[in-house]
């Protein structure tokens, strides 16, 4: 016997009918004899009306009652895909992700999963039931309620399949796989039957949304394949794991782009050791993520720095490099909010040449100008223009042939 861990997104049980296929997605796993683990998102745009309805109520919500409520939207779910599986015969349970056994540091609306003790899960498995569990969500040492940002259905799934020691994780969206680039941008867009870990995580770190970052780091490090397929068909997805075929790795595997980046420069910072630290430590500690860097060459000791960081930590980022940028003596910050990035990324990269000068020469012959580049062995991006983002996917899917097997 087999044990199944499959995820559901927001538009898989955005109804009561597609809660009803889902169950009997969920009951056929359960006929072919395996142990069946759910981890269900909240339905349809539930997160988005609840945080709605708080800043109706407060214009600054309590982080920690702001989880406590987002909570609530996996709960729902959770709950009435247990009672659809009841109703058709089957014994199911659902369970929070505090009775899931999932531990979280304190960080509330970005938590990161500590541990996860799965007793009562194995329990009802034991029991022979199918186990719903609510994602998104764990539970500090405290016994507070937090919630794991955005996509944090995935990395409770992906979590507990390595808690699990399960034989496979299933994430089943809108979407039938992980394509070359976004097929509402890019109809020719193809979808892949598999690619690596290493790929996959540059792809979903830098704008591609079939898959959250964490999870798939989480995959990697404990060794967990996941497949990416549709609630809808019966088609087959991709599947992600850590080696992929010669062939995958020879060319660009897909092109990512993200509109939710702003970028920050400090003018006329003194060039000497111990500056960025000073300016990105407390960065780290209020938990933003800083991506792009770039330091302009010194001239006289003095530099600029740029760096980006996503748009909605804009102000907050701002609030606090400013006190650390006139104690430097730096003469002002600037700020643009009007941009985006596109990225190529693939593991033939590592080995390969002639990619950015390619990826360089079709922006360029598109009209489009890049304002940053910053680069990983596998993945080149471009933060340009975000009037041309779109534009930019289209020509890089063109200039590497991503539409061609």
């Amino acid at each position: 016997m087999s044990l199944i861990v499959q995820k559901y997104g927001g538009s898989s049980v955005a109804n009561a009918d597609r809660i009803k296929n889902v169950c009997r997605r969920l009951a056929a796993a359960r006929d072919k004899g395996n142990d069946v683990v759910c981890v269900v998102s909240a339905m349809g745009d539930t997160t988005d009306d609840l945080i709605e309805l708080a800043h109706q109520v407060t214009s600054h919500p309590d982080d920690r009652e702001m989880d406590v409520l987002l909570s609530t939207g996996e709960i729902v779910s959770s709950t009435l895909l247990a009672m659809g599986l009841r109703g058709m015969g089957y014994s199911a349970v659902s369970l929070s992700g505090a009775q899931a056994g999932i531990r979280t540091d304190t960080a509330h609306s970005r938590a990161r999963i500590h541990s996860i003790d799965p007793v009562r899960v194995r329990k009802e498995l034991q029991a022979g039931k199918i186990v719903i569990v609510a994602g998104f969500q764990g539970i500090t040492r405290d016994m507070d309620v937090t919630t794991l940002g955005r996509g944090g259905s995935d990395t409770t799934a992906v979590a507990l399949a390595a808690a699990l020691k399960a034989d496979s994780c299933e994430i089943y969206t809108d979407v039938e796989g992980v394509y070359t680039t976004d097929p509402r941008i890019v109809p020719e867009a193809r979808k892949l039957d598999e690619i690596g870990y290493e790929e996959m995580l540059e792809l979903a770190y830098h704008g591609a949304k079939v898959m959250h970052p964490r999870a798939v780091e989480l995959g990697s490090v404990y060794g967990i394949p996941i497949l990416v397929a549709s609630s809808f068909t019966d088609a087959p997805g991709t599947l992600i794991h850590g080696g992929t075929a010669m062939e995958i790795r020879n060319k660009v595997s897909g092109i990512a782009h993200d509109a939710n980046i702003a970028k920050i420069t400090v003018i006329g910072v003194p060039d000497r050791p111990g500056i960025a630290a000073a300016l990105f430590e407390p960065l780290a500690n209020a938990g933003i993520s800083v991506d792009t860097i770039v330091q302009n060459a010194s001239v006289n000791k003095i530099t600029d720095l740029t760096f980006t960081v996503a748009r909605g930590d804009l102000d907050k980022t701002v609030n606090l490099v400013k006190d650390v940028a006139e104690s430097l003596g730096a003469k002002d910050i600037v700020t643009d909010t009007t941009l985006g990035k596109v990225s190529i990324v693939g593991a033939g990269m590592q080995s390969g040449a002639g990619y950015a000068g390619r990826m360089f020469k079709a922006l360029y012959q598109g009209g489009i100008n890049i304002e940053l580049i910053t680069t990983s062995e596998i993945r080149i991006t471009c933060i340009i223009a975000e009037s041309r983002l779109l534009d930019a996917v289209r020509i890089l899917h063109k200039a590497f042939d991503l539409e061609k097997p």
